[in-house]
């Protein structure tokens, strides 16, 4: 995403340019919601997020055209798998 002020740039820490390793914001785990999920579907991301939320979790969200992810920073992320799994089926690595 670029705007005028800023480019966010979201890749796996290995693929880093070296240019911006000091200035990456790096250690995040990805959640990736099972789709697709339709364009036109409304109040996914809002349960998931709230879920966190109530959980004190923070979240990044990325979505795509046929998917989402939520991004959770690695020390919370043993957290929002337990949050998580109270409302909805996560499976993969932890």
């Amino acid at each position: 995403m670029r705007t005028r002020d800023e480019l966010s740039l979201v890749c796996p820490e290995n693929d880093l340019p070296p240019a911006v390793w000091e200035r990456a914001n790096r250690g995040w785990r990805a959640f990736q919601l099972q789709g697709p999920v339709p364009f036109e579907t409304v109040g996914v991301v809002a349960r998931i997020s709230g879920t966190l939320a109530d959980a004190g979790v923070p979240v990044f969200v990325l979505s795509t055209w046929t998917t989402d992810y939520v991004l959770v920073k690695e020390e919370s992320a043993a957290r929002a798998v337990e949050a998580l799994r109270e409302r909805f089926t996560v499976s993969g690595g932890e």
